[in-house]
């Protein structure tokens, strides 16, 4: 039993942990910020998948992965803006919206998968991802099992980290914070204040689609080297249900983050050791039954914003 935990939890396992759950962070990050400004936005799922896609394109026929992180970014924002349009100024649903948005992230990659490639399935590959950049910082990188899971990885990783902790603090300590938890718990209260709920909720919005930018770009240029269609394969839900797991909380949306890695980088770990003989489909269905699993003992304890998913209409009775 001991020699068989040793072959299982080893160095590797934990690095693939925290490699794994950036971009499950990243999107829960975004999440956050969304529905504590009162917005449900169930479109990470698109507005990711719409991020690898150009991310990976941008890299391609340029040749320079980091442009394409640019254009990942950038096309992730445009996209979150069509989303905040509908759910803020035109007072359309935000499930509803939502869902749409992912049908026609989906939908628009397969497109452009035949316009720019002349075919579907997967993109030509990117000549030199953002793996190439790791780099381990000196002696941290050093301690056993923390080492080369926190301090010994790639830029995106570390930025998804100084993330965390930067989010905890805007929230506590700076005026944009505070404006997003107003905007999230009590938006007519925010409006009497004079800050405009609108904009509160378009900018968390647009930060939104920046953050799942950054996630859809790790996805195809960092922890791959091309697009494949539908690549996010759930992701976007999966930071939904460690956003609530978490309690709308960056420090505790980071722990779930870290349990999804944790359970994808072991059924990853068992496959290759071939301890248990069962069909592969079994493993990759595992994380996501885990996930649900430790949302259902969690719910119950978080409260969401009390405006989540509630229209504000100024010009009306305000909710």
């Amino acid at each position: 039993m001991i020699d068989f935990l040793a072959a299982l939890l080893t160095p590797q396992l934990f690095e693939a942990t925290v490699r794994l759950a950036t971009p499950v962070t990243f999107a829960a990050l975004a999440a956050v910020v969304c529905e504590r400004s009162g917005v449900t936005n169930i479109a990470m799922e698109g507005v990711m998948l719409v991020g690898a896609f150009f991310a990976a394109w941008v890299g391609w026929i340029s040749g320079n992965p980091w442009l394409g992180l640019l254009g990942g970014i950038a096309a992730s924002a445009l996209f979150s803006l069509l989303f905040a349009w509908a759910v803020v100024s035109l007072h359309i649903n935000h499930v509803v919206t939502g869902a749409i948005m992912n049908i026609l992230a989906f939908g628009l990659t397969r497109y452009l998968m035949m316009v720019f490639y002349g075919r579907q399935g997967t993109s030509e590959a990117v000549a030199k991802t953002l793996h190439h950049y790791k780099f381990a910082i000196p002696l941290l990188s050093d301690i056993p099992y923390v080492g080369p899971a926190f301090f010994n990885q790639t830029p995106l990783v570390y930025l998804s980290l100084i993330s965390v902790f930067a989010w905890a603090w805007i929230f506590k300590r700076t005026r944009l914070g505070l404006s997003l938890i107003a905007s999230g718990e009590h938006p007519m209260a925010l409006e009497t204040l004079g800050r405009s709920v609108y904009r509160v909720r378009y900018l968390a919005i647009l930060i939104s689609g920046v953050l799942c930018g950054f996630a859809g770009a790790f996805l195809s240029i960092e922890n791959s080297n091309s697009f494949t269609e539908g690549m996010t394969n759930g992701r976007g839900f999966i930071a939904l249900a460690a956003n609530i797991a978490g309690g709308w909380r960056p420090v505790g949306v980071f722990i779930a983050s870290l349990f999804f890695g944790f359970v994808d980088a072991l059924q990853m770990r068992v496959q290759s050791l071939g301890i248990v003989k069962v069909p592969s489909e079994i493993f990759i269905v595992f994380p996501y039954v885990a996930t649900i699993v430790a949302i259902a003992g969690l719910v119950r304890k978080s409260r969401p914003p009390a405006a989540v998913g509630k229209d504000f209409n100024i010009e009306g009775d305000g909710e």
